[in-house]
């Protein structure tokens, strides 16, 4: 028997049209609602079943909480959400265009101003969130939506990682993300804004080399060089950078967290005094 197109399929008053994207925590698809009309991008989240359905279910409902509280222009607005059975879904601001993750492959890279200028925004919407208490966990290039059209750049997924936390895997990690993680994340310590920023640091150095900083063969070999190695100098990789664009990404991915950068804002003025040189 054929599959039932998306369109013939709801859940909680929406009808799913189409699917429109595929991440780390489930399934977007375009939806509209059966009684308002409104149209959203709606994320469905497969939850566990058995011992630890209960604390998954929660800690998806309290990402849910932490995502609607979050109020900026750079920010993906939550509008809703909730759980049927065993699908956590969120309804959220449909944004055209596309994730950052086509543009890290040195066949695709992005002009370097233009990279610069959305890690500034990313900055600027962390600068908010953190002022909230909110740490996003999961910072990556497919978590940052741009509409080259509209000039929008946009955070999504805000307080997802810490509901996939409590579905983590066996070796402890938050599935799908170890190569943006700090050093101290992967020790097992609390996120903070800071381990926010590392994510930036190696989103930053991805979209300007089109490699990551670390990428070992196997998962235990990344760990080791995220845990012991130095980032690789941006600037003795692409020379014609400024050197202080090559400071920054340094700073960002320092070890010690205490290195790195104090809030978002303080980031994003440095990235706009680096760009002239760009």
């Amino acid at each position: 028997m054929d599959a039932e197109p998306a369109e013939a399929f709801s859940i909680a008053g929406y009808r799913l049209l189409r699917r429109i994207g595929q991440g780390t925590h489930g399934t977007v698809h375009l939806a509209r609602h059966a009684q308002t009309g409104q149209t959203v991008a709606l994320k469905l989240v497969p939850l566990p079943g058995g011992s630890g359905a209960q604390a998954a279910r929660q800690a998806f409902l309290d990402s849910i909480e932490t995502g609607r509280g979050l109020q900026h222009p750079g920010i993906v607005a939550l509008f809703g959400g909730g759980v049927e059975a065993r699908t956590g879904w969120l309804a959220m601001e449909p944004v055209p265009g596309t994730d950052l993750g086509r543009y890290t492959h040195a066949a695709r890279l992005l002009p370097e101003p233009l990279v610069v200028l959305i890690a500034r925004r990313v900055a600027q919407a962390l600068a908010y969130a953190h002022r909230q208490s909110v740490v996003h966990r999961d910072v990556k290039p497919a978590n940052v939506l741009v509409d080259w059209a509209t000039d929008r750049c946009k955070l999504a997924d805000f307080g997802l990682a810490r509901a996939a936390n409590a579905m983590r895997t066996g070796t402890g990690i938050v599935p799908g993300s170890p190569s943006y993680m700090a050093p101290e994340l992967l020790a097992g310590s609390v996120p903070t804004p800071q381990s926010d920023f590392y994510a930036v640091g190696v989103m930053l150095f991805e979209l300007l080399v089109g490699r990551l900083p670390h990428a070992g063969a196997s998962m235990g070999e990344l760990l080791r060089q995220v845990a012991s190695e130095p980032a690789p100098d941006l600037t003795r990789i692409k020379p014609g950078l400024p050197p202080e664009l090559g400071r920054i990404t340094a700073r960002l991915l320092a070890k010690n967290p205490a290195e790195r950068h104090a809030d978002g804002d303080t980031l994003a003025e440095e990235l706009s005094a680096v760009m002239p040189a760009l």
